[in-house]
C-alpha cells in the first residue's frame, strides 16, 4: 500500500483528522489532552493515534511527569502532515469531504458558506475606515490562493480570470469534485467581500486542463 493511500484511509475516519488538526496547531499533546480536546474516550484516542503514526503523519516523543512517575508520552504532527502554511486548510478539507460524502448532494450550499466564512477569516482585512482598490483586493485574493497551495495567476484582457493550478487537493476533487470545488468557490467569495472588493467570483470551472481550474471574475457596483 503507498504511503499516500495510508495516509488517506487514516484520514477517512472524522476524528482522526480532528485529531490530527489538533496536534498540528498545538502539538505536542499527551492522549489524555487530546481525548479531551476532541471528546473521545483516552483508550480511543490511543487507537486513532496509533493508526496516524502508522500512516505517516503523528510521530510520539516525552514530555515531563507531572508530579512523580514515568514521563508521558506526547504526539505531534509530522512534516508528511503538510507544509505550516496550508495544513490545517487541507486538514479541514479532508474532514469536510468525509462528511459531505455522508450527507448527500445537499451538502453543496453548506460547504461553500462555510468555505466563505473561511475566506473572510483568512485574508487580511483593510483596516477600519479604509478601504482597498479592486486590484489590491485581487492581488490578496492570490496571495491567499498561493498560500494554502495553489499557483494562482490573474489573466486580464476582454476578461479577467485566475488561473489556479495544481488543486492542493488533486486527487479529493477528481472523486469528489462536488465537495472540493464549493469549498474553493466560497473561499474565494469570502476573501474578496471581507476586502470589500466590488469584484466578485462568477464561477468557478474545474479541470479545464488536467491539473488547471480556472475562476471567471466580474465587477460589480460600488458600495453606496
Amino acid at each position: 500500500m503507498s504511503a499516500e493511500l495510508r495516509r488517506h484511509r487514516a484520514l477517512a475516519d472524522p476524528s482522526r483528522a480532528r485529531i490530527l488538526a489538533e496536534l498540528a496547531g498545538d502539538g505536542p499533546l499527551d492522549a489524555r489532552q487530546i481525548a479531551d480536546r476532541v471528546g473521545l474516550h483516552v483508550n480511543t484516542a490511543r487507537v486513532h493515534l496509533n493508526a496516524l503514526a502508522e500512516a505517516g503523519l503523528v510521530s510520539s516523543g516525552t514530555l515531563p511527569p507531572r508530579g512523580r512517575g514515568r514521563p508521558r508520552v506526547s504526539y505531534r504532527a509530522t512534516a508528511d502532515a503538510g507544509d505550516e502554511g496550508g495544513r490545517r486548510y487541507r486538514l479541514l478539507a479532508e474532514i469536510l469531504t468525509t462528511l459531505a460524502a455522508r450527507s448527500g448532494r445537499k451538502a453543496g450550499d453548506q460547504l461553500q458558506e462555510i468555505g466563505e466564512s473561511w475566506g473572510r477569516y483568512m485574508v487580511e482585512s483593510p483596516p477600519p475606515f479604509n478601504s482597498l482598490s479592486d486590484d489590491k483586493a485581487v492581488g490578496r485574493l492570490l496571495a491567499l490562493l498561493d498560500d494554502v497551495g495553489f499557483r494562482s495567476e490573474l489573466e486580464t484582457g476582454r476578461r479577467r480570470r485566475i488561473l489556479m493550478r495544481p488543486c492542493p487537493f488533486l486527487e479529493l476533487a477528481r472523486t469528489h469534485q462536488d465537495i472540493i470545488c464549493p469549498i474553493h468557490l466560497g473561499l474565494m467569495r469570502g476573501a474578496l467581500a471581507e476586502s470589500g472588493a466590488t469584484t466578485r467570483v462568477t464561477k468557478l470551472v474545474p479541470f479545464v486542463q488536467p491539473d488547471l481550474c480556472v475562476a471567471h471574475l466580474a465587477r460589480g457596483r460600488p458600495a453606496a
